[in-house]
């Protein structure tokens, strides 16, 4: 094949392609800074001393400012992207049973796996499916820091037009 260059576009899963009961290790992990919490929760308009002000946090019972649980869920949807849903995605349909079940710090380091729950074909949009999946976070340590449940709106293969655009 001289003078051919094969060619691979980078994306998600197309619906066939998801597994009900595959687990995902999305790397690489992402280490939490204190200038990310501050970051985020400023730019969210959310004040709370919590995240933003270390004398206050180191009075309370962590004793040291907690990354934003938004910044984790956020760190947490958006490690699985490129593995899961880039450019496959027609729309992020809902979050539930969000839970943040031990605190993360900055200098922890957020890992996140996604487990494929459930799937089935959109009974309104042909050509696309709907994806249930179940993020967790893990720090550094292996501790669960936070879960989340996800049901996405993504594309079968014949229906996808994405080449084109």
């Amino acid at each position: 094949m001289a003078g051919t260059t094969r060619e691979i576009v980078q994306r998600g899963l197309f619906f066939e392609e998801f597994e009900v009961g595959v687990r995902y290790r999305h790397q690489p992990g992402r280490t939490a800074t204190e200038a990310d919490n501050v970051l985020f929760s400023t730019l969210t308009m959310n004040a709370q001393p919590l995240h933003l002000d270390a004398a206050f946090s180191a009075e309370q019972p962590f004793g040291q400012r907690l990354m934003n649980s938004m910044w984790t869920l956020a760190v947490m949807v958006g490690s699985s992207v490129s593995q899961l849903t880039l450019g496959t995605l027609v729309a992020q349909l809902g979050l539930s049973g969000i839970e943040f079940t031990h605190p993360l710090f900055a200098g922890d380091t957020l890992y996140t796996e996604t487990l494929i729950v459930s799937k089935r074909l959109s009974a309104s949009r042909a050509g696309q499916g709907l994806v249930t999946m179940q993020h967790t976070g893990r720090n550094q340590h292996g501790v669960e820091v936070a879960t989340a449940t996800r049901v996405a709106l993504v594309w079968c293969s014949e229906a996808w037009n994405g080449a084109s655009s």
